[in-house]
């Protein structure tokens, strides 16, 4: 039995997802563990990824906070799962995205410290895995897809992954295509810290009570992102409330309402676009709890049929920290970890490095 950890800190800069997961036969998750980060850490992220300059002493600070919390996060999930560092294959650290720019002549970089996670787990670590991608002509991301086919070779649709940054991938036979369709929660969740009213907006519930500004959806969904064809990929940099200073006239709920139906909307219009034409819809990601967003996705969307990925044996919670776990073996076993279909590389190519125990 092989086992593998992922560790995954996302767009919303508002915690790490841990996940254990047996790969043999087909991945399986074990446990998991949730590491919310302090509020100031929070901060610092949102900040750091807007930033244009940064002290150094700032960033090496806030990237030993890090991985503290991917250590505690393990040594946390080994000891709820009662299982030793000793049976553990590997982890894969997708570390903290600062900046996403991946071409042309681009970068992604993804703050972390594998050799401290390493050192302090008696684990080995693969990170850094966008790069290798990116050098080889693509956009590094999404990353997901190839882990979405190899959890779902004999299923034909689409899984949609909402987390800060909405993804898609397409299933169809050995055909497999993937790209990051827009915001998905990292606007909502902005707005909700900036106006103090908590981490993100519970199941939608105030969005619900608000209404709408279909004119300014109609006409954020001009930004010449949502133009591109795949293969694209976007993050922080595009999507964060200083994009969106009409927000400021409007009251909290009818904000939220409207943030939520420019992120339905734009993941709608890039399913139309790029997606199949009908059929089942899996939904992964903090978003498939959001029942207001998801209801404006299926009143969008009325050919598919939406679905959590939990109807598939999959965790919506824990598709994509598990999916770094994958990556890290395929890494580990001298296998591509990307999909060229996804990202528009030369081709497949084993990513990220490998720190020792």
């Amino acid at each position: 039995m092989t086992l593998a950890i992922g560790l995954m800190s996302g767009t919303s800069a508002d915690g790490l997802d841990a996940a254990l997961v047996k790969l043999d036969p087909q991945p399986q998750l074990i446990a998991s563990h949730s590491h919310r980060y302090s509020s100031e850490l929070s901060q610092q992220l949102r900040q750091l990824a807007l930033a244009q300059q940064v002290a150094v002493d700032e960033l090496m600070a806030v990237q030993h906070q890090l991985a503290q919390c991917s250590v505690h996060s393990v040594h946390a999930l080994l000891q709820s799962a009662g299982v030793t560092a000793s049976e553990v294959s590997v982890i894969g650290s997708h570390g903290h995205t600062l900046r996403h720019r991946p071409q042309p002549q681009g970068f992604s970089w993804q703050l972390d410290d594998p050799s401290w996670i390493a050192e302090h787990t008696g684990i080995c670590v693969v990170a850094d895995m966008r790069r290798r991608d990116i050098a080889a002509g693509g956009q590094g991301a999404p990353l997901v897809p190839a882990f979405h086919r190899a959890m779902m070779a004999e299923h034909n649709g689409m899984v949609l992954n909402i987390g800060g940054i909405a993804n898609l991938t397409v299933l169809q036979g050995d055909d497999v295509h993937g790209f990051d369709c827009g915001p998905g929660n990292t606007l909502l969740d902005e707005y909700c810290q900036q106006q103090q009213l908590g981490r993100c907006d519970i199941g939608g519930q105030l969005a619900a009570q608000g209404q709408a500004d279909m004119v300014l959806v109609e006409q954020w969904l001009q930004h010449e992102f949502f133009q591109c064809p795949p293969p694209r990929s976007t993050g922080r940099e595009l999507f964060h409330l200083a994009h969106y200073p009409q927000l400021v006239s409007l009251a909290e709920a009818d904000a939220l309402a409207t943030l939520t139906q420019f992120s339905a909307a734009s993941i709608a219009a890039a399913i139309n676009a790029y997606g199949l034409p009908q059929g089942p819809l899996w939904v992964c990601g903090g978003g498939v709890h959001n029942a207001t967003l998801m209801q404006a996705l299926q009143t969008a969307l009325p050919h598919h049929a939406l679905a959590s990925t939990e109807v598939l044996g999959m965790d919506p919670d824990w598709v994509e920290a598990m999916a770094f776990a994958w990556l890290a073996q395929q890494t580990l076993t001298h296998q591509a970890g990307s999909l060229a279909s996804v990202t528009g590389a030369r081709g497949g190519r084993i990513l990220g490095g490998i720190y020792p125990a």
